[in-house]
C-alpha cells in the first residue's frame, strides 16, 4: 500500500487550516487518513506548523510519500534534512555525532531566522501604528482648527465694515453735494 504524507484541508472559506496527516494515496484528499502528523496554519505571518518530528521522520524512513506542500513544510521543519543526515550516517560518511552536531546547528540557524523576522514584522507594525497615530493626530489638528475658524468671527470682516459703512456716508455725501 502506497502512503502519502499530505495536507488535510479544514477551516472556512478564505480561512484555511490544514492537518498533516498519513494516508492511503487512493483516499480522498479529506477522507480517511492512517494517521495525524500536525497541523499547518497559514493565516498567520509568518505560517504556523505544529508538527510531531518523530512521528514523521519515522514515516519518511518507512517509505511515504510527501505531496509537494508537504515536502516544502517538512524541509522547513527539517524532517527531510534529518533524513539526508540519517543516510550519510548509514553510508558512513560521517558519524552519528556529526551527524547531530550538524542539524542542531542548521536548527539554531534556522530558529534565529525566524525570530528576526518575527521582530522585523513586529517593529513594522509598530512603525505603522506610529505613522497611523501621528496623521491620525495631524488630521485631527486640522479639523479642530476648521471648526475653531468655522466659529469664531473673523476679525477683517468686522474692521472692515466700518470702514465700508464710512465710505458709504461719505459717497452719500459727495452725491447729495454734487446736485
Amino acid at each position: 500500500m502506497a502512503t502519502k504524507i499530505r495536507l488535510q484541508r479544514f477551516g472556512k472559506k478564505g480561512k484555511p487550516f490544514y492537518h498533516v496527516v498519513v494516508a492511503d494515496a487512493r483516499a480522498p484528499r479529506d477522507g480517511k487518513f492512517i494517521e495525524r502528523l500536525g497541523s499547518y496554519n497559514p493565516n498567520t505571518n509568518p505560517a504556523t506548523i505544529n508538527l510531531d518530528f518523530d512521528k514523521t521522520l519515522d514515516w519518511m524512513n518507512k517509505g511515504a510519500q510527501p505531496t509537494d506542500t508537504a515536502r516544502a513544510i517538512l524541509s522547513y521543519k527539517g524532517v527531510l534534512y534529518k533524513k539526508h543526515l540519517q543516510g550519510g550516517v548509514k553510508k558512513g560518511a560521517f558519524d552519528e555525532a556529526t551527524a547531530e552536531a550538524r542539524f542542531e546547528e542548521w536548527l539554531n540557524g534556522k530558529e534565529n531566522k525566524i525570530s528576526s523576522k518575527k521582530e522585523n514584522l513586529a517593529s513594522t507594525a509598530a512603525e505603522a501604528r506610529k505613522v497611523a497615530l501621528a496623521a491620525e493626530a495631524k488630521k485631527k489638528e486640522d479639523m479642530a482648527a476648521a471648526i475653531a475658524a468655522k466659529n469664531t468671527p473673523p476679525a477683517e470682516e468686522t474692521a472692515e465694515e466700518p470702514e465700508a459703512s464710512a465710505e458709504t456716508e461719505a459717497s452719500d455725501e459727495t452725491a447729495a453735494g454734487e446736485e
